[in-house]
């Protein structure tokens, strides 16, 4: 009996768990397992970086869950510095070139996953390739970005106000360079509702940073040795060293030119088995598309929690199981400046289009007990439909022991749950851990009385 190939474009989180889990299922006499990755390490936390760049994490080795030495005794080869440059579907063959030799083969497939992840969005202005200029996708970037702060840069500039550059931010100022962030947006953080990115607008500024708001970036200047500036549309702030934070996008280029069909979010198209429309080409990860459980739309995020679970559904039925990915509600959590933030479901702004009407309410409490020690602020804004009480949405700002929390808002959006179910949740109590009153159940009592309220209004 001949071999299957199974063939991996991409060594991190939902290409290894593919990789993982057909292993599990098939032996190397029945399926070779043959994974290319570009860069240098393989199964990282890409997560962990700012912490890297940062020094909360001293080696970046402690990042790196898996080697491809500790993969090829499970018997799954790992080829590093191997860039997959074609892929080519009626032949069933990839073209790969070895990076550190400059040799191109061409490579069989039976099976092929792809895995390529995300890629930072570099901004169409000049100068942004200029030595100096860091994106934080891949762990050489933290690597890299780690080296450079270690040089001691005189002033820095983070482009772009989301997670990684609010995280990189954070890293820089707590390495004691004078740090500056620029956005084109009103506030940072925009996956939030205006009125919650406010409050992390005020941390920002508390740590030291900077804040420039509706100031987007024209130019990077410098030359051949360096960045010296960024050039925004209102001033130009000196920098030895630019973050771009901007966000990162699905990396498709490879197999849109496969023809491996994208969706309307740009990402690759899976099935809940995460098959792509092409037989026997599968995908995972940052790269691809998943179905919305609020919405009931396609969206396309990039989180490890999403890309992991996603190569161990495809990894499971390439090796002859049967799993299916239900989809996601975009539940993100992040400590940025000293406050936590958290998310779930959906914000006001991507309710409106779908047509559903709201009613949304914003409690503020404190996260232990008012009396006991250490009790921080917290505001937590909940979001539901409003006729039905059905929870959409929900959002946390607040001081250590506050973002957790949204993991209660995202059990209730997975079930579907209605506010009036949510308010009589047995939630745990002491005082070091919440009030008596836990501020989430607070927040979904309160709006449930709105939408009563409002019912009774209506009727």
């Amino acid at each position: 009996m001949d071999r299957t190939r199974l063939v991996v474009v991409g060594g991190d989180a939902a290409g290894m768990s593919a990789a993982s889990q057909a292993r599990r299922r098939r032996g190397p006499d029945e399926l070779e397992i043959v994974a290319f990755e570009r860069g240098r390490h393989t199964s990282y936390s890409a997560c962990g970086l700012p912490y890297l760049a940062g020094g909360l994490v001293d080696d970046w080795r402690r990042l790196v869950a898996r080697t491809p030495e500790e993969h090829a005794k499970r018997g799954i080869e790992v080829r590093t510095r191997h860039e997959v440059e074609a892929i080519d579907l009626g032949g069933r063959r990839v073209r790969v070139r070895d990076l550190n030799r400059g040799v191109v083969t061409d490579e069989a497939w039976d099976v092929l996953v792809v895995a390529t992840g995300a890629e930072p969005i570099r901004p169409p202005i000049p100068g942004v390739d200029l030595p100096g200029v860091f994106g934080l996708a891949a762990l050489q970037d933290g690597i890299d970005l780690r080296a450079a702060i270690d040089e001691k840069p005189e002033a820095a500039v983070v482009v772009g106000g989301g997670y990684i550059g609010l995280e990189a931010a954070e890293a820089l100022v707590n390495r004691g360079v004078p740090t500056t962030l620029v956005d084109r947006g009103e506030h940072v953080m925009s996956t939030l509702d205006p009125d919650m990115s406010a409050r992390v607008d005020d941390a920002v500024r508390e740590l030291g940073v900077e804040l420039l708001l509706a100031e987007p970036a024209e130019a990077v200047e410098g030359d051949r040795n360096g960045v010296k500036a960024v050039r925004t549309v209102a001033r130009t702030i000196p920098a030895d060293l630019v973050v771009l934070g901007i966000g990162t996008r699905p990396r498709v280029a490879l197999a849109e030119a496969a023809g491996i069909p994208l969706g309307e979010t740009g990402a690759i198209v899976v099935n809940e088995r995460q098959r792509t429309p092409v037989d026997g080409v599968w995908a995972a990860g940052d790269c691809v598309e998943a179905r919305h459980l609020v919405s009931n739309r396609p969206v396309n995020y990039h989180l490890g929690t999403i890309a992991n679970k996603q190569g161990r559904i495809a990894g499971i039925n390439i090796g002859g199981g049967y799993a299916t990915f239900p989809g996601v509600l975009g539940t993100a959590v992040t400590r940025v400046c000293g406050v936590e933030v958290a998310r779930t479901g959906l914000a006001a702004a991507e309710l409106a289009p779908l047509g559903l009407e709201h009613e949304a309410d914003t409690t503020e409490s404190t996260t232990r007990a008012g009396y006991f020690p250490g009790a921080g602020t917290i505001a937590v804004k909940v979001l539901a439909e409003r006729r039905s009480g059905r929870l959409l949405g929900g959002q946390i700002v607040g001081r250590e022991g506050a973002a957790k929390r949204i993991d209660v808002l995202a059990t209730a959006l997975w079930n579907r749950m209605i506010l009036h179910d949510m308010v009589n949740l047995d939630l745990s109590y002491a005082p070091p851990f919440s009030p008596v009153w836990d501020p989430v159940l607070i927040a979904v009592r309160r709006l449930s009385e709105k939408v009563e309220k409002r019912l009774g209004e209506h009727w």
